[in-house]
């Protein structure tokens, strides 16, 4: 009998996309329950979100005002208690979740199963390695609890139109007190969340500069894209390293990637390898972003991307 908790992700009150994700990663191991347990000062809003996801059977609230910041110390203990009863333990692979799951795959006594990109088995799974240059069968004890971090650029998100039910529980464990929040320093922008935009516009060392930028983002802006850049971008002081998308930085699967002045180098195409749709512009028609895109454009982009500002 498979019974799978998911943790939910969450910020500012609002429910993250890659907690339906792992919803959709629960379904495939046929599971008889699917439960979302959300951890936070306040988890009323948040879990009438997480009841809405399809499939989830029940959605467990944790009151506490030490949830009110993500800590992966604090939360943990919280998680593994919860888990009492549960087969499996989940979590989405991005910050969050790999901030948190080791921590309660330590508390639990298991090892942690990485980046599921797919279901096998109750007990199977396969994830990638070498930078998504292979992909490895997994196979975790079965007579463990299973933690694992779900690939969210594998699945989709589950569909909307559940109606859980909504149960508090209460957590009776001791939180540690030696790790404590500071403060959060992240960029703000009105464009869309990389991870989750359904359209990314990406810039590389070919765009020269960061006053150059200013062209990626206002074909972003038009397309009502998310903004990336490759590892060269960042490195160059172009943009901050929160954009980043490659293997040292975000694993993203928008429906449309357009690369503009990016190479291609292999540990940014482990980044968008599951992109839908992916569109090249670069001058080097030689460039081995040109192997895996789906349209591919030869030219210089000072150009090529006013002409296609202009079209759309």
């Amino acid at each position: 009998m498979s019974k799978v908790l998911i943790v939910a992700e969450h910020l500012d009150g609002k429910l993250n996309g890659a907690t339906a994700r792992c919803v959709a990663a629960a379904k495939a191991l046929n599971a008889d329950a699917i439960d979302i347990v959300v951890l936070a000062a306040d988890p009323a809003g948040i879990a009438a979100e997480a009841a809405q996801i399809a499939g989830v059977a029940k959605v467990l609230t944790v009151a506490n005002a030490a949830n009110a910041n993500a800590i992966a110390q604090v939360l943990a203990p919280q998680v593994a208690n919860v888990a009492a009863g549960y087969s499996h333990v989940f979590g989405p692979s991005t910050t969050f979740g790999k901030d948190l799951m080791p921590c309660v795959a330590a508390l639990l006594g298991v090892s942690q199963v990485s980046d599921v990109m797919a279901v096998e088995g109750a007990h199977v799974f396969k994830r990638p390695i070498y930078a998504g240059n292979a992909i490895v069968t997994v196979e975790a004890p079965a007579d463990q609890t299973v933690v694992a971090t779900v690939r969210t650029a594998s699945w989709p998100e589950a569909a909307r139109g559940g109606s859980a039910a909504i149960e508090a529980v209460s957590v009776d464990v001791a939180l540690p007190a030696h790790t404590r929040f500071v403060g959060l320093a992240a960029g703000k922008s009105d464009r869309p969340d990389l991870q989750s935009a359904a359209k990314v516009v990406s810039g590389g060392r070919g765009v020269g500069s960061a006053e150059n930028f200013k062209i990626i983002y206002d074909l972003a802006d038009k397309l009502g894209a998310g903004v990336g850049a490759s590892r060269a971008a960042v490195d160059a002081g172009y943009v901050p390293n929160e954009m980043q998308v490659g293997q040292t930085g975000k694993i993203i699967a928008p429906e449309l990637y357009i690369a503009i002045g990016i190479s291609g180098a292999i540990q940014h195409l482990t980044g968008i390898k599951d992109a839908g749709t992916i569109v090249a512009i670069n001058k080097d028609g030689d460039a081995p972003i040109f192997e895996i895109a789906d349209i591919g454009l030869v030219g210089d982009l000072f150009k090529i991307l006013p002409e296609l500002q202009a079209a759309l």
